[in-house]
């Protein structure tokens, strides 16, 4: 009996993770995908591995060393600020900043990582500029109707493809909901020669200033880029009805500025005003429920933001995606034999025993993002994460100590 034919919606780090493990076993999938080619849009920021996350599954997959040649160095580096202006953690200064307070979570270009997964996986699984419409259920197969064109008699679909999926319907009626904060992401370009100034505020890794109702977030990008994301919490309508003029950029950082960031240290005006000028870009953040689920239905399932949205507080999205995709490929390769021998139920029972063991970690990454969000918008927040950093610290030196009398 021939192996099941899978589809994969969606080629972000999720999917392409499935798709080049699976396919290291033998087993070729199709991955439809949206963008037009692999550089039709900006793929955002920087991201960080955990060690449990992300990496795990890049070693599984045979992509590890190739990982630790497009680690940004320096990038992990952590600063941060009340919105008084005092810096009360920052590790870019080495005396401030020793080796113990490393997290083995190394930060990576997300332009990068995505060209790294799509070069592990065959050019001719990718349809590119497929955009999803519908996918509609026929007998025990799935087709999938696209914005052009129809692909029929799928046995098994993956609903990697993000937090607006055409997936979810077949398995759950919720949808993402607004989360109480709005982005604006602001760019500087060439930060090393035209803006010295915000390199050096910003340090070498991720800036974060919280307060109550807001967060200004720095982060050093590839390519000689800085971006900032101003965090508000707005009510959803405050995009649209806050009289902003947001196709007017600079009259638009004036009144983020003035009206909204008012009351912070004037270096923390100066980045909006004066530094972060090359760019802007408003958007809503959404979620799902904490804890979403749904009953296991034949030839279905999801992963990453399309099985559970979060917001990004907790820095785990991306991670928790790819362990998704490598829980999944060992379900399906674990049960590729009994498929071929015969057993038209083995399919299920992979998805079955992925979906079970994916909630139960999903349920506790939105528990922490959720947290995450509460505290990145309270004025203790910069103070509890100080606390944590410096608990994490002298774990790790007392282990240090432990280690060296052993």
């Amino acid at each position: 009996m021939p192996f099941p034919k899978i589809a994969i919606i969606g080629a972000g780090p999720g999917g392409l993770t499935l798709a080049s493990m699976l396919q290291c076993s033998g087993i070729k999938p199709t991955i439809f995908e949206l963008d037009k080619d692999r550089s039709s849009r900006d793929q955002g920021g920087i991201i960080d591995l955990h060690a449990d996350g992300g990496q795990l599954a890049l070693k599984e997959a045979g992509l590890f060393e190739k990982f630790q040649e497009i680690i940004i160095p320096s990038a992990e580096a952590l600063k941060l600020m009340k919105s008084n202006g005092e810096v009360v953690w920052d590790e870019n200064n080495s005396a401030a900043a020793p080796p113990e307070t490393s997290r083995d979570r190394p930060e990576v270009d997300r332009s990068n990582l995505r060209n790294l997964l799509l070069d592990a996986v065959d050019p001719d699984t990718i349809h590119w500029n497929h955009k999803l419409l519908q996918v509609e259920p026929v007998g025990a197969k799935y087709n999938l109707h696209f914005s052009d064109s129809i692909e029929t008699g799928f046995d098994l679909v993956i609903g990697a493809d993000g937090a607006w999926s055409k997936v979810r319907p077949l398995v759950s009626n919720e949808t993402p909901y607004y989360s109480g904060i709005t982005f604006i992401e602001l760019q500087a370009h060439d930060v090393s020669v035209k803006k010295p100034w915000l390199n050096e505020f910003i340090g070498s890794g991720s800036f974060f200033m919280f307060d109550e109702g807001l967060a200004l977030i720095g982060q050093q990008n590839s390519f000689d880029r800085i971006r900032i994301y101003l965090g508000v919490r707005q009510p959803e309508s405050w995009m649209d009805e806050c009289g902003i003029n947001w196709e007017e950029p600079k009259s638009a950082r004036g009144v983020l500025a003035e009206s909204y960031f008012g009351d912070c240290h004037g270096d923390l005006k100066r980045v909006i005003l004066e530094e972060a000028t090359d760019s802007l870009i408003v958007r809503r953040l959404y979620m799902l429920p904490v804890g979403l689920s749904w009953e296991m239905r034949s030839g279905v399932t999801l992963l990453g933001d399309a099985a559970h949205l979060m917001t990004p507080f907790a820095g785990v999205g991306v991670n928790v995606a790819m362990v998704d995709a490598m829980e999944l490929a060992r379900e399906i390769m674990r049960w590729k034999d009994a498929f071929v021998d015969g057993d038209a139920t083995a399919l299920d029972e992979a998805v079955k025993v992925y979906e079970e063991r994916m909630f139960v970690r999903a349920k506790k990454n939105m528990e922490k993002t959720y947290h995450g969000l509460v505290s990145h918008f309270s004025a203790g927040g910069i103070d509890e994460r100080v606390g944590l950093l410096k608990k994490r610290a002298r774990m790790l030196e007392e282990r240090r100590k432990e280690q060296v009398k052993a």
